[in-house]
């Protein structure tokens, strides 16, 4: 396993809700299914990110059954989170084709 990248936690909860209302330890799951068991959210990352987007307005939760009806907590994007979503995408492009520029030219 990898460590995730610092700054794109926030990234790739906000693209994981985007397909719609997940509970935090499906996130974990989808995000480590997506990068191939290359990235693993630890639960200490995960949920406090979590609790400061519900703070910043760009997710919403609530509880419900889980699929083995399990009572979980849901969480779903807001428009504020589908905005932020895409200063994110922005930002994670431009800091990449930085990176990329130093690599291919240094």
């Amino acid at each position: 396993m990898s460590e995730i990248l610092p700054g794109t936690l926030y990234l790739m909860i906000l693209k994981t809700l985007e397909k719609g209302p997940m509970h935090g330890y499906g996130i974990a799951r989808r995000i480590k299914h997506l990068s191939d068991e290359i990235l693993e959210v630890e639960e200490g990352s995960l949920y406090p990110a979590l609790q400061r987007m519900l703070i910043k307005g760009w997710i919403a939760a609530e509880w419900r059954p889980s699929e083995n009806n399990r009572r979980a907590r849901y969480y779903r994007l807001t428009a504020a989170g589908r905005r932020q979503l895409r200063v994110e995408l922005s930002e994670f492009d431009r800091v990449v084709h930085a990176v990329r520029q130093i690599i291919q030219t240094a």
